[in-house]
This record gives structure tokens, sequence and C-alpha cells, in this order.
């Protein structure tokens, strides 16, 4: 959910404007941030800056650009993936979209912004160079430092020298694998090790992984062609990433090369090269209806593979793995990163090539970012490290300011997240409800009121069996909350609602530990 904005002359520059995904169950489509501190800026927000084309770099676009018209400026790629984005929110025919080129500087309101060739997981991925009032100020977006990049496009190590050598005032660096040593492998080398799994296999080979990856899709082209197989598209987003990547170029497979998803079951089965989404284990994706044999174009079975070509996020181990044995149990060969070193490479540098572009940049400051506070602190001290004696490390709504050389904070801003669920944006209080629905369940009781007369009904859901004597004890929980209270109490709705609530909460919290979301609905006789 990157999203950085720089102020001069009381403008606005953003650089990135990403979305996150809600993984509690609570049905929400998207996470983004809450743009509200930029409102007092209002048509002083000159633009945005992309630095690549991932998710959480330019999915917050269409919620961004309906409370902002402004121009977004990204690589050819991002924009591609952008125009998707924005169509399916029915406003791409209102978007200014900029297409920028490395090395060619352009202006946004006040600042200019050269950008310049990284490499990371997918193709056309910037760093970008800011003038700015109080100097060059350096973003180096995702990156790590790929030798022999499958595009040819190497990382323009020779621009952020020059750069360093003209000075540059701040660094803004990627921390996500601060805690990775070691070399983090180019994508040539994962495609000899996958080369290797698809000319051993017999059977189908289905590959998943992120479908942004251009580069891994560009190579498992190649070895569709050595390998005498057909590219067969699995799941939406792989889908989406493949063809846009045609269209800009980014990916040239001939047409005869990829089989219709609707007529794979006409292959040989030795002729089919999947490439699916799912690596993640999520439930609604393609490589998961394969293992659940729900998937229409497929079926996988004995001397069929599978290969996971992606590491499991921090938190997705188990969706991994109950995956992995739903495939197992049919009968396939799964290969993952630990049976087959090298299938995989992460798209982000480890420290080592963390400390390589400090030492390139060479920096007056440095602001870490993309991490956890742990992941940003433990960057900073590899900066000071290297000599870099101006550090700071900034949380989500922390304002730093950056003058004569010095960087030093500025306050703070107000900052938070929007849950979207159907394009909607969800209410606060409607995600903590949600959240005690699914911790604790819900209790509903109706107290009926007919002059001396109590009658308490009680049910639950998520809770206990409706049988359980817990409820016959919550009942009368509630009948002598009731009955202690005076005349002016129990001719209030409110104050009968309340002794109800306490009483039923308080009866589950003694009997289970816990205490369910509880409604009480209170009827009066006449």
């Amino acid at each position: 959910m990157n999203c950085l904005a720089l102020e001069q002359r009381g403008e606005i520059l953003i650089v990135d404007c990403g979305v996150t995904f809600d993984e509690r169950g609570l049905g929400i489509d998207v996470v983004h941030p809450d743009f509200t501190a930029l409102e007092a800026f209002g048509v002083h927000v000159a633009g945005v800056v992309l630095t690549h084309g991932h998710e959480d770099h330019i999915g917050a676009l269409p919620y961004f650009l309906a409370r902002h018209d402004v121009p977004v400026y990204g690589p050819k790629y991002a924009l591609g993936l952008v125009r998707e984005r924005l169509a399916e929110h029915e406003i791409l025919a209102h978007a200014r979209l900029v297409e920028t080129t490395v090395r060619t500087p352009f202006r946004v309101g006040s600042f200019e912004v050269e950008p310049i060739r990284v490499t990371h997981s997918i193709a056309d991925a910037t760093a970008l160079a800011i003038r700015t009032d109080a100097g060059t100020v350096v973003h180096s977006g995702d990156f790590k430092f790929d030798d022999a990049p499958p595009d040819g496009e190497a990382f323009d190590e020779e621009r952020l020298e020059e750069l360093a050598e003209e000075g540059v005032a701040l660094l803004f660096s990627d921390s996500t694998n601060i805690d990775a040593e070691g070399r983090t492998g180019n994508e040539v080398d994962v495609g000899a090790a996958l080369e290797r799994v698809v000319a051993g296999a017999k059977g189908a080979v289905v590959v998943a992984l992120f479908a942004s990856n251009v580069h891994r899709l560009r190579l498992l082209g190649d070895i569709a062609r050595r390998t005498n197989r057909k590219i067969v598209l699995l799941g939406r987003g792989v889908g989406t990433h493949a063809r846009v990547a045609r269209a800009t170029g980014y990916l040239p497979w001939p047409a005869e090369l990829v089989w219709p998803e609707s007529a794979v079951r006409e292959l040989p089965r030795e002729r089919i090269l999947g490439i699916a989404t799912g690596s993640q284990g999520e439930e609604r994706a393609a490589l998961a209806r394969l293992a659940r044999g729900e998937h229409p174009a497929l079926d996988l079975g004995e001397g069929d593979t599978v290969v996971l070509s992606a590491r499991a996020i921090p938190g997705n181990e188990p969706e991994v793995s109950l995956l992995t044995d739903k495939l197992l149990r049919r009968g396939v060969e799964v290969r993952t990163r630990f049976s087959d070193r090298g299938i995989h490479v992460s798209g982000h540098a480890h420290r080592p090539e963390q400390r390589r572009m400090l030492e390139l940049v060479r920096p007056r400051c440095f602001v870490p970012v993309h991490g956890t506070l742990g992941h940003l602190r433990r960057h900073a001290a590899l900066a000071a490290e290297t000599g870099i004696e101006r550090t700071m490390v900034l949380e989500n709504g922390k304002i730093a300011s950056l003058a004569d050389g010095e960087i030093a904070s500025a306050g703070t801003l107000p900052t938070g997240r929007v849950h979207v669920f159907a394009g909607r944006a969800v209410p606060p209080v409607v995600i903590r409800e949600r959240a005690a629905l699914a911790q604790e369940g819900v209790a509903a009781c109706t107290v009926a009121l007919d002059g001396a007369s109590v009658h308490v009904a009680l049910t639950t859901r998520g809770v206990l069996d409706e049988t359980s004597a817990i409820l016959g004890a919550a009942k009368e929980a509630v009948r002598r909350a009731l009955g202690e209270l005076d005349v002016a109490g129990i001719a209030r709705d409110e104050v009968v609602s309340e002794s109800a609530r306490l009483a039923v909460r308080r009866t589950f919290q003694k009997a289970i530990g816990m205490k369910p979301l509880t409604l009480v609905h209170v009827v009066r006789g006449r």
C-alpha cells in the first residue's frame, strides 16, 4: 500500500498509489490509504508518478483519481496495467496518463522527475531522481541487482553514479529484504531451473507464480518452445498481465505458442505447460480450483507436475501447505524452492544489494521505505554502517523536512486505511463489528414486557449449540437483571436493553470465556 507525498511551495507530488489486501475474511476486496490529509492541498496536488506496475504501487489509483483529477506519469507497462484498472472502475476516459521514458526528465508542478531503469520482478521498473528546492531526492522504487534481465533492460548503475557525483540530498530505498543475506539471484538462473523440471516431466506441468512477473513468463515461453509444449494461461491475473505485456512489447510470444484454455483437453498431457495464479493458496485462484478438481479446463492427477515458482508470503504458509496437500492427494508431483533450488528468486534486494545501493548513491540523508518498523530500523542501521550519518525512520503519517542537507521531524498528518467492498468504502464501525462477529459470534436477545410479566428469548450464532444449558442460564440472568431495575428504569427501553445485554455477555464470559456481540430487542405489550 505504498504512497509517498513530497511537498514544496504548497504543491504535492505523489510517488506511487497502491493497495493491500485484508486477509481476515471480513468481506473486503481491497484496502487503500486514507487520502484525507491531502484534501487541504486541493488543486495543488500536482500529479502522481509511478515507479512500476505492481498492485501495491498502482492499485489505489481509481480511488485517488475519483477525488483528485491530476495527471499520472509512469512507465509504459505500468500504465498498461493502470488502464485495465481504470476501465474496470469506468474512469479511464477521464484519466490523464502520461508515459515516461528512462533518462528523460519531465516536470510535475515545481518538481523535475527523471526515471532511471532498475531491475525487479516486473517489467519496466524504475527508480526516480526528483529535483527539488532542497536538492536531488532519489527514490529507489522496488529493486534488485539482476545482472542479466531476460528483457535486456539492465540496471542503470551508471546514471546513479552520475547523480552521486552531482550530490544526492536524500535517498528513499526499499527495505523489504533487509534480513536476507547472500545473493538474490537472477531470473535467467530461474529459467534454467524451471527448464530442468519441465524437461523431465512426463505429463502436464503447471507453474504457479505471481502473474506480474513478466520476466518469468518470457522465460516460460522459451521453455515451452524448447520442450515442445504449448502455453496455457490459467487464471484472470495471468491472462491480464500476458495481454498487457504482449501489447506493450514485453512478451514476444508468437500466437501459435499459446493454446486456448477452453481447448486444453484437446492437447496431449505431455504438451501442456500451464501458467497459473494462486501461488499463495488463494481459495478462488486457478491453482486452488485445480487442487480441488473444480477447474473447468484441466484435471490434474497421477503423472502431472505442479511447480510453485514463488515464496509463500509470511502469514500465507498454512494456506500454501493445505493447497500442497490437496495436490499430493490427487497424485500430483509438487516441486518447490525447497525441493529444487533456484526455481524462484526474490524481486527485492537482499542486504548486500541494499548496501550496494547506499554506496552507489552516497546520499547525505537516508529514509528507508517499504517494510515493517523493524525492517526500516535495520535498514537505517545499515545506512549508518556505510557512513550516512543523517537517517530517519518514518511510520505512516509522520512528516520529515529536508533543508540545507539536514533532515528533521516535522510533525504528523492523519492517516489510516480505507476498506473497500464492491467499489464502496466500508465504515470502520462495520469492520469492527465484522471482526467481533468472526471472533466471538453473536447473541440475539428479545425481551417481551407485558405488565408485570417478563419473557426472554435468546438465540446465538457462532457461539455454542442452541441446546446448551448456558442459554437457560443467560436468560435467567436477564430476568434477574431486569428484576433489579426500579420503575423508572423498567419504563425506558434503552435501560432495559443495556441491562439485558450486559447480563448475557457476563454469563457467557463466566461460562466459556468469551463475550459475543449481543443484540437486544425490547417488545412491550399494549
